[in-house]
């Protein structure tokens, strides 16, 4: 294929300047760059030739960029612009700009052995998340696979919808071009249409590799996976510690050969969030052991409001590898929560109105962004926090810290239904402390986030105050949780 003739230093229509290589695909090339209006790094992804008629990457990048830019969710690539440039040899090349993250791709970790199943259930409850989200917009991956998850700091990243196909299109690819073979799904050999099935069948391929450490068809060929498949039933994980059966459960429907046996992702999501939690601490001896319930229970709490089904996310140490990724959410119907019990020290003493005071359940709702062209969610008068991102109350997390955990999302969800922040920012919010908690991070990095978004204008002063003193709270609970 023809290089579209780029190097370091150029400038994409006046405005990206290529800094540096990132990776090199079979169809483009993906550039860290810099972008000179908004003063920001940005992801290129160049196609990896010319524009002529014969050359079918130039309408595979237009529908990457067209789809992704449909998705809305903090997990899947963020598409920022969509452009076509001249290069210095008079040839025309194509580009999408999309968020950089720095991360690590899962495939990296899977070859280090098998994943502790708490870590993999909940990578692939956030990869379902996603997935249901792009489901809900009409919207096939068709290429979930290890190396297009990125392990970020905030959780598990859904990567490259190159090859995304809208649900009923007819399948374009030719068969060498469909991926790694263990991923694909049985039916996309009869040559039918793009379906959501096809994603939740890579699912369970890609939980099965996570926790076993291999796939559940190895073999490299399409007649011998093929052969496998006609053998017998789904494979189910054996042999891993502690794995609850209903999280293997989920693992063997997600590949079942007909796909109208297939859960949905949205289901996949709900149950993988609520069906794998490990038993909490028994007795005394908290210690350090303590302190990983307690994350783990948290996680949990986390799990969602009416609609997030499945809220668990994992966390992986970054790399100084980035990669392009989005930020966009999307909330859908749910199952009904447990309230956590306030703490007295946490009541009213809120002169800025976010708080409204004690939670209460409230219907199934959606949220959607006012300021990105959706219609907002309007308030309501009492409004239990949103814990799409928020604690469910378990026997492994202390009320202290639950209450806690409340009194944030109590903030931050006031905040947004009286359109002081944007949705999008409320759902980053909890997710950064979510995820803090759950690994043991503590609070620092979300403190950073409150001040990166004030820094933005997005955040105002009284609410940054409120909230910093909310996460001094969760800080003494986790350090109380830890007996230090």
């Amino acid at each position: 294929m023809n290089r579209p003739e780029l190097k370091e230093g150029d400038v994409l229509t006046r405005r990206y300047q290529l800094k540096e290589r990132i990776a090199t695909g079979g169809m483009s090339v993906i550039w860290r760059a810099f972008d000179q209006s908004l003063q920001r790094m940005v992801a290129i992804k160049v196609l990896d030739g010319s524009l002529d008629d014969e050359n079918p990457g130039r309408e595979l990048i237009r529908r990457e960029a067209r789809a992704t830019a449909r998705l809305i969710h903090p997990d899947a690539i963020e598409v920022y612009d969509y452009g076509e440039t001249v290069t210095h040899g008079g040839r025309l090349a194509a580009f999408v700009v999309m968020r950089l993250l720095e991360g690590r791709p899962l495939a990296d970790r899977i070859v280090q052995g098998p994943l502790p199943w708490p870590e993999a259930v909940a990578i692939a409850a956030g990869v379902a998340e996603v997935l249901a989200a792009a489901h809900d917009r009409g919207i096939v991956h068709r290429d979930v696979t290890p190396e297009n998850v990125l392990l970020a700091a905030d959780g598990p990243k859904l990567l490259d919808f190159g090859i995304a196909a809208f649900t009923g299109d007819a399948d374009d690819q030719v068969v060498a071009d469909f991926g790694t073979p263990p991923y694909v799904a049985p039916e996309r050999l009869k040559g039918t249409t793009a379906d959501p099935a096809v994603d939740v069948y890579a699912l369970g391929v890609l939980l099965f590799e996570m926790l076993t450490g291999a796939p559940p068809y190895p073999e490299t060929t399409w007649e011998a996976i093929e052969a496998a498949r006609r053998e017998g039933p789904p494979p189910s994980p054996q042999g891993v510690p502690g794995l609850p059966q209903e999280v293997a459960d989920v693992c063997r429907r997600c590949l079942a050969t007909d796909p109208a046996d297939r859960p949905s992702a949205r289901a996949v999501a709900a149950a993988l969030s609520s069906g794998g939690r490990p038993p909490g601490p028994r007795g005394a001896g908290w210690g350090a052991a303590a302190v990983g319930a307690v994350a783990i229970g948290a996680l949990l709490w986390f799990a969602q409001n009416a609609g997030d089904l499945g809220g668990n996310r994992a966390v992986a140490l970054p790399s100084p590898s980035p990669i392009a990724e989005t930020a966009q959410p999307v909330i859908t119907p749910a199952v009904p929560r447990v309230e956590a019990v306030a703490d007295p020290g946490m009541g009213s003493g809120s002169s800025s109105g976010y708080a409204s005071g004690t939670p209460t359940p409230h219907p199934t709702r959606a949220i959607r962004h006012e300021r990105r062209g959706v219609a907002a969610k309007a308030p309501s008068a009492a409004r239990r926090p949103d814990v799409s991102t928020l604690p469910l109350a378990t026997a492994a997390a202390p009320v202290a810290l639950d209450a806690a955990l409340t009194r944030f999302a109590t903030l931050v969800d006031g905040a947004e239904a009286t359109h002081d922040i944007d949705a999008d920012v409320a759902l980053d919010l909890k997710q950064v402390l979510r995820n803090a908690v759950a690994n043991g991070q503590g609070v620092a990095g979300v403190r950073d986030k409150l001040t990166v978004r004030y820094g933005e204008g997005r955040l105002p002063a009284v609410l940054k105050q409120e909230l910093d003193a909310a996460l001094t709270k969760v800080e003494t609970a986790l350090a109380q949780a830890s007996g230090t």
